[in-house]
């Protein structure tokens, strides 16, 4: 569908001017202009059964830092990476991607992960740190692809030395399109292996951000074909294997994520229709082969424009929570829905929240005792970052409220994330004072 050359009736110009900013990965966020009303589908429990907020202090970032990632390794601790972002005009580097690990109750020393000024870096398409069973790490990010303007290509790096060293990063898609890549998921296959997905240009025309699903004009797309959903498996050579389409036609700019059941990986992400329909879709392995990709909910969001909004997922044994953003019926709404099968098929989800001001920006965390979900909502009074807890079978919300009041509006406040250890929740979110970014922590745990 091309841009609109006639006046649209008034009853389409709220999705149009959500749709002009939807895919611009550099504008800000229109603000919401009323108070969000909750729609809680289940009763709330006894407050006995409430964590209590506490803090957790970061490892020592002394420069701007944003793009948060936070994943639980095997051994329970907890791995931390993020970006700096150097001052250019007075000679240093512009992005350096580092890491430290929280275990015992303290944080390494951060170590850099790699460095450079030819790196494609913004709030929505973020790097991300993943571990292996064998103790190896895996850290991927994105580089311009030299001398094509808009486009870029993922890279990823391997460590067997526990991040002292890392290995000279190799291009994940080999496709040599001056096209965008990005929006990665990284997932262990067996002891000493990683899967990696990620949202794939190459059939796009190479027409760069311009054409890219709706990133100038509501409803503008590829030109002559769509965004692609890939994957792949690399070893500690980082030599790839059962590298596949998962899936020919995606949204554009929306974050992926995967996890593993005990029957294989679960990829989400948001799939798109030749009629626009922009629902979230499932693609599941068995432990052989990728089964065909299903919806996760019909929404049945009809969106001109990639929101840049992905869903999240989180998995424990066989059962599996998917949060998620959407605007169908011109109401922004984030819900939560469950899979006790793997994720081979979904209940109805659970409302979190709706109204004008929920932004989304997702994330899910479940284990054995409780199911988290984390969004992000902005009115006239600013930014919250807030939470919810549910039972793990989602049949009783145990708590909700609001992590954190942040300073920053629009979309530079990023990506928050959640993991769990022990039972408890630990929390990372990016805020922005005085026009700099940096990295917050907290912890939720039950009372002694």
């Amino acid at each position: 569908m091309k841009a609109h050359s006639s006046p649209l009736p008034a009853a389409l110009l709220p999705l149009a001017l959500f749709a002009l900013a939807a895919c611009d990965r550099s504008a800000p966020e229109p603000s919401a202009s009323s108070a969000a009303g909750t729609a809680p589908a289940v009763a709330a429990a006894t407050a006995t059964q409430a964590v209590r907020q506490d803090a957790w202090p970061l490892p020592a970032i002394t420069a701007p830092a944003a793009q948060p990632d936070l994943v639980r390794a095997p051994d329970g601790s907890l791995l931390l990476s993020w970006v700096e972002h150097g001052d250019t005009a007075r000679g240093e580097i512009a992005h350096t991607l580092k890491f430290a690990r929280f275990a015992n109750g303290a944080w390494s020393e951060p170590r850099e992960i790699a460095r450079g000024g030819d790196w494609f870096v913004n709030w929505a398409d973020t790097p991300h740190i993943a571990t292996t069973p064998d103790g190896a790490l895996w850290a991927h990010w994105l580089r311009k692809h030299e001398g094509a303007g808009h486009a870029f290509d993922v890279v990823l790096a391997h460590s067997n030395d526990a991040g002292a060293n890392w290995s000279a990063p190799v291009v994940v898609n080999t496709d040599g399109t001056p096209t965008e890549h990005g929006f990665v998921s990284l997932w262990p296959v067996g002891g000493n292996r990683i899967g990696l997905a990620w949202l794939d240009g190459r059939n796009t025309g190479g027409g760069g951000h311009a054409a890219h699903g709706g990133h100038v004009a509501a409803g503008a797309k590829h030109e002559p074909g769509a965004m692609t959903l890939r994957s792949a498996v690399f070893d500690a050579s980082l030599q790839r294997t059962d590298e596949h389409e998962l899936d020919a036609m995606t949204c554009d700019c929306c974050q992926t994520d995967a996890a593993l059941t005990a029957r294989g990986p679960l990829l989400v992400y948001r799939g798109r229709t030749p009629a626009e329909v922009r629902d979230i879709r499932v693609a599941r392995a068995d432990g052989t082969q990728w089964q065909p990709t299903a919806l996760v909910h019909a929404d049945d969001w009809t969106m001109p424009a990639c929101p840049v909004n992905g869903p999240a997922i989180a998995t424990h044994d066989e059962n599996t929570t998917v949060a998620w953003y959407t605007a169908a019926g011109d109401t922004p709404t984030v819900k939560l829905a469950r899979s006790n099968d793997a994720g081979a098929t979904f209940a109805a989800p659970v409302v979190l929240e709706r109204g004008a001001a929920v932004q989304g920006r997702v994330d899910t965390a479940l284990d054995g005792d409780a199911a988290w979900a984390l969004w992000i909502d902005e009115d006239e009074n600013g930014q919250a970052l807030r939470f919810a807890r549910f039972a793990p079978d989602l049949s009783r919300e145990l708590q909700r409220g609001e992590v954190a009041k942040l300073q920053g509006k629009g979309r530079g406040t990023g990506l928050p994330k959640i993991a769990l250890v022990d039972g408890a929740a630990f929390v990372v979110w990016t805020d922005v004072i005085d026009g700099k970014p940096s990295l917050h922590g907290t912890r939720y745990a039950a009372a002694p």
